[in-house]
Parts: C-alpha cells; structure tokens; sequence
C-alpha cells in the first residue's frame, strides 16, 4: 500500500492518534456486536419457545371451536362471533439497546367478559374464546421478538461492516503510516548525526 503523506513530526503525532482511535472504535464496535449478538441469540430462543406454544394453544383452540360448532351449530357460531367487539387496544414504545430502537407492545392482559348472552350458548364456547384470547396476546409477543430480531440482525450487520472497515482498512493504513514516518525521520536523524560527526572530524 502506497503511502502518501509527508515524513514530518507533526503528520507522526496525526498517524499515531488516529490509530489509536481507530483501535479503540474498533475495539468499541467489536463489543456492541457481541452485546448485539448476544441479545439477538436470547431472542430468538424466546421466540421458539413461544412458537411452539402458539401452536399448542392454537390447536387447543381449534378443537375447542369445532366442540362448539358441532354443539352450537355453525351458523350460531358465527352470529355470536359477529356480535363479539374488536379487541386491539395496544400502543407501539420503543426503547434502546445499544443505540438501535427496539419496539415493544404496551396492552393490558384482562380476561374479557362475554358481550354474547349465554341463552344457546355453552361453556365450551368461553373456553375456546379463552383460547383463542391467550393466542392473541402470544402472537403479540411473537411480533415485537421477531421484530426485535429483524432489528438487530440490521445493526450487527451495519457493525460487522464498520468493524471490518476498521480492522482491514484503516488500522492497517495508520499503521504503515506511523512505520514510513519513523522510519524516514530515524533514517534523517543518522545522517544528521553522521553529517554533525563529518563535520566536527573536519574542525579538528
């Protein structure tokens, strides 16, 4: 790699300072990717977790909504759903981990009281009304991990890049820089100091 930049005391003084700031935003970066990485990992084990119970209570769901299908009837189930309100009282935060906003839900877990009258209804009805809540609230939790994920894998990769950056890059460049401009100024100083001893061999 050429080097261009003149062999003075003062661009030595610059070299030597922007490598050194160069090892510690690297060594900075380096760890923010660990933290990243870490708090990534830990997520995405939640989220299997929570994924595999999704399912369990889906199904447990399911099953309890074809109980009352077949009790109820079809079409009595679907006029009790139709009179049942829109539940999606949530509100979007954010807060920050290690710089990179990560969203999380707000909302209150409540048991909903029936809006249907339990004249030609079952209780196999509330159940999978139950279930079907407690899936609700798990897919919540799913989305805000699952973007948390997103969210980091995009920063560890932006800090991945910066970080090669300065590793292949820069403290290579600074490096050599500091090594040219020593080395040019040490070999000045002998012959100074061999052009001062000519000189007082000279006088005498």
């Amino acid at each position: 790699m050429a080097v261009l930049i003149a062999p003075t005391k003062s661009n030595l003084i610059k070299a030597k300072s922007s490598l050194n700031l160069s090892k510690k935003g690297f060594e900075l970066l380096d760890k923010k990717r660990n933290i990243l990485i870490k708090e990534m990992m830990a997520l995405v084990d939640k989220a299997k977790d929570i994924q595999a119970n999704i399912y369990n209570v889906i199904e447990d769901a399911y099953s309890g909504l074809q109980t009352v299908n077949i009790t109820m009837g079809i079409k009595s189930v679907e006029n009790v759903a139709l009179s049942i309100p829109k539940d999606e009282q949530f509100e979007v935060l954010l807060k920050s981990v290690m710089g990179v906003d990560i969203p999380t839900l707000k909302y209150d877990k409540i048991e909903v009281l029936p809006s249907y009258g339990f004249h030609n209804t079952n209780p196999a009805l509330d159940e999978a009304a139950h279930q079907f809540r407690e899936g609700k609230y798990m897919i919540y939790e799913l989305a805000e991990i699952e973007n948390s994920i997103y969210k980091l894998a995009k920063e560890i990769q932006k800090t991945q890049k910066r970080t090669k950056a300065l590793q292949n890059i820069q403290i290579p460049k600074y490096k050599e820089q500091v090594k040219y401009i020593q080395e040019v100024l040490e070999e000045k100083e002998r012959e100074d100091f061999f052009r001062l001893k000519r000189i007082k061999g000279q006088s005498n």
